[in-house]
Parts: C-alpha cells; sequence; structure tokens
C-alpha cells in the first residue's frame, strides 16, 4: 500500500512501486508540472535505479526532456531545479525508511517541495487514471555528472560563514554517511574546506549498515571513530543527505536537536543580527534560548519541512529548519541540506577555540522524549480533553495537534497521517520531567 503524505509517495519497492505505478505518476507529473525540463536524481537504493528508468521512460513518452543527477542528495537536486531553467524535479528516495523501501518526492520549479494542496491535486491525478493522450515527439534524456559539485560552490560562497578560517584550521572530521546520497558529495566539500576526513559507510552500495535515521543510538561506529582518531568532530548524514547529526570531539552524539542550534549560533556571531528564525512545534527550545539572549526570536510552524520553508518565505526569514538535523539556509535554497548544515556547524567551531564539546555544554541543556500510543479516532477528543484537564496552567497551541508549553518545558500531541497513532513529544531539562508529562498523557489509557 502506499503511503502519501505532504512528503510524497513512499511504498515498497518490490510490491508497491510497480512500473504502472510508475507511468501513473508520470503522467500526472507531466499534466502538473510546467512545460519545460524536469530534472530526477535518487539515494542509493538498490531499486531506484528502476524506478528511474520507469519514470523516466514514460516522461519521454510524453515529450518531457528530462535531465537526471544520478545519485545526489536531495538538497542537491532543489538547488539545481533552483538555479536552472528546469521547471520541476523529482527525488527518488524513502528518506530514513528501511532500505526496501523507496518513494518519490516533488519539487516545484522554485526549487521548494509541492505544497499540501500540489500533493493532493497530483494524487487525484493519479488516481482518476484518465490521462491525455500524448502526440508529442519524443523527448530526450540527458545527464549533469556536475551536479553537485555546482552545488557544493555555491555552498563554499556562502556570506554567512568564513570559509577560509574553517580551512586554516584543518579539522580532523569523521564522517558517516550510510552509504546513501551523501556518500561522494559530503567528503568533497570537506576536502574543499581543507579538513582531514576519515571517512565511514561513504559507498554508493546502499547498505545501511546503521539505522538509517542518524539518532545518536544509531551512532555507536561514529563515536568509536571519532575517538579513536582524536578526531574534533563527527557528521552523520541520513539516506538521501537532507539531515545532519553531529557526535563531539568526546565522542558523544549531541543529538540531532543540536544541530540547527550549533549553525544558528554560529550564524548569529558571525552576522550578528536582530533576525527571526523559524522552527516546528515539535524543535527543541535551545534555539529559543540562544535567539532571546541575542535580540532575535523564533516563529514555530506545524511540522513539515514545507510549513517552516512558506512560513520563511513569508516573514522574510533567513535561517530556520527542523530538530531532526534538517537545516534550511534562504542563502542557499529552500530545503534541508546536510552539506549547508555541515558548513555551518564548522563556522562554528571555527570562531573559538573551545573543542565542539564544550561549545555544546555552553548551550542550555534540555531533554527530548519521543512516544506514541495507538488510539482510535473516537478516543482522539477524549485525550485532548483529558491532556487539557491535566495541563490546565500550561499556554496552548493547537496549529498542529494539541500543544502544551511551560517556561522550560513542554508537551505535544500530533495524530499521524499514515498510522493510528498519536505522536507525543515532550522536552524539559531533565528526562524525569520530560517522562512525568508522557506517562501524565498516557494515563488517559488507564482510565
Amino acid at each position: 500500500m502506499l503511503i502519501r503524505s505532504i512528503s510524497g509517495i513512499r511504498g515498497l519497492a518490490n510490491s508497491d512501486l510497480t512500473k504502472q505505478s510508475c507511468y501513473n505518476f508520470a503522467n500526472a507529473i507531466h499534466e502538473i508540472i510546467p512545460d519545460g525540463v524536469i530534472m530526477i536524481g535518487r539515494d542509493t537504493r538498490p531499486s531506484g535505479e528502476e524506478l528511474l528508468a520507469n519514470v523516466s521512460d514514460q516522461l519521454l513518452n510524453c515529450g518531457r526532456n528530462v535531465i537526471t543527477l544520478g545519485i545526489v542528495p536531495t538538497p542537491t537536486i532543489q538547488y539545481m531545479v533552483q538555479n536552472t531553467e528546469a521547471q520541476g524535479g523529482i527525488v527518488i528516495t524513502a528518506s530514513h525508511n528501511p532500505i526496501e523501501w523507496n518513494g518519490f518526492k516533488f519539487i516545484r520549479n522554485d526549487g521548494t517541495f509541492f505544497r499540501p494542496n500540489e500533493c493532493q491535486n497530483l494524487f487525484s491525478i493519479m488516481d482518476k487514471n484518465n490521462f491525455t493522450k500524448h502526440e508529442h515527439a519524443l523527448g530526450v534524456i540527458m545527464q549533469d555528472v556536475n551536479a553537485v559539485q555546482k552545488h557544493i560552490i555555491n555552498i563554499l560562497g556562502l556570506s554567512c560563514v568564513d570559509i577560509s578560517q574553517i580551512r586554516k584550521r584543518r579539522f580532523n572530521v569523521v564522517i558517516d554517511a550510510i552509504n546513501g546520497a551523501g556518500y561522494d558529495a559530503l567528503p568533497r566539500l570537506l576536502e574543499a574546506l581543507n579538513c582531514n576526513v576519515i571517512a565511514i559507510n561513504c559507498d554508493p552500495s546502499g547498505d545501511f549498515i546503521r539505522g538509517a535515521e542518524p539518532l545518536p543510538k544509531n551512532l555507536t561506529m561514529l563515536s568509536e571513530t571519532v575517538l579513536k582518531t582524536k578526531a574534533d568532530i563527527g557528521l552523520a548524514l541520513d539516506p538521501d543527505a537532507d539531515r545532519l547529526a553531529v557526535v563531539s570531539n568526546k565522542g558523544t552524539p549531541i543529538g540531532d536537536e543540536y544541530t540547527l542550534a550549533l549553525a544558528a549560533d554560529g550564524y548569529i556571531r558571525g552576522k550578528q543580527p536582530e533576525e527571526t528564525f523559524v522552527i516546528n512545534l515539535s524543535t527543541s527550545m535551545v534555539l529559543e534560548k540562544i535567539a532571546n539572549k541575542n535580540n532575535c526570536k523564533v516563529i514555530r510552524t506545524a511540522v513539515g519541512e514545507i510549513n517552516v520553508v512558506e512560513k520563511m518565505i513569508q516573514t522574510g526569514a533567513e535561517l530556520g529548519g527542523e530538530g531532526n538535523g534538517g537545516i534550511i539556509l534562504k542563502e542557499s535554497h529552500y530545503g534541508r541540506d546536510s552539506l549547508v548544515g555541515c558548513v555551518m556547524v564548522l563556522n562554528r567551531l571555527a570562531q573559538t577555540n573551545e573543542s565542539l564539546h564544550d561549545i555544546y555544554l555552553g548551550f542550555p541543556q534540555f531533554i527530548i522524549i519521543k512516544d506514541k500510543i495507538k488510539i482510535s479516532s473516537n478516543d482522539l477528543n477524549d485525550l485532548i480533553m483529558h491532556s487539557k484537564r491535566i495541563f490546565g496552567d500550561a499556554n496552548i497551541n493547537i496549529e498542529d495537534g494539541t500543544k502544551f508549553t511551560w517556561d522550560n518545558k513542554w508537551i505535544h500531541l500530533r495524530k499521524s497521517n499514515t498510522e493510528p497513532i498519536v505522536r507525543i513529544y515532550s522536552e524539559a531539562i531533565d528526562e524525569e520531567t520530560a517522562q512525568d508529562l508522557i506517562n501524565k498523557v498516557k494515563s488517559f489509557m488507564n482510565n
């Protein structure tokens, strides 16, 4: 069964993403994206090659010209679409899902992902399966083998980072690309930054030998290698390289929630702006604390990259992101970008003589716990009412689910779009307090 959401389409490669479904998808994309070139790239999943061929072939039959980028990070495809005459793009990836999954993300001609209403329109066209008969001449397929290099050149020219200072420091960096889409791009970027690179899991095999998400529990090999090599920092990606997690020089995974904090702290120190940053409702409070100390402010949005991007565009914000390790920098492009994240984190490390671990310890310290419960739609309202009764002293936000906030803690309840569950995220200054918030919500199930 295909899973559809504002993040695109995902399914099991061998059973859900059939040749017919690729045919329907390509026809629907052709009807939605304005006339012009469509760019396509993929991550390293073995199923991606056939899916790319199936979609490309049908787009050619529709008379479309197609540029394939090969195995490249998702943000590279976004950057390329934004900065060329391409009218849209397709990313073949299932992001952090296991290797047996794959899927499609859809890019507009401005390099941003489809909006929710555009995704629904696409799905509706696919379901009707009543496509316009194409009388066009066969389109042309071409390959751009320099997409990653173009993306790196853009990053090396960012005004908010001091590239020369990073290069002077000659950082020792261990990278874990999970044998995913960043396997080549990240080493090339770091070598251009004059770093000594120790690479693990950096081949295009698609063999995800650790958990696909760059969570602390999945970064044991990276942590051990950082300690063994006495590196300054460890960097970990997810399979399509739009998310970044960091390991300190002490071998400690500092959590993907702190990736954005490191990037933003360096940004503020370098530019000293009074700016607005945009994050989602489930992202850590640490960036808000840093921003408040520096006469900046934070706006929160519904969860989902495109919701953050839309608010950044609306407010003119230069920097935003999500607590899953996703950094969005307007100067490069409007999308989560692990490569941009890497250079911004190194920029912060280069600004002082502190070790990364000491920088991290200097930040406000919070603990986030992520949990979920199975619940029927009929019981959801009762769960919310139960939570409102026990959290009567909190500020309440209902923009995306229900979030209860106090000065130094919060809890967020959101119904899943794909499963009969409610996701429960909480944050506090210690694990006991964060867990207590979740336990109070889950006590509903015992009533």
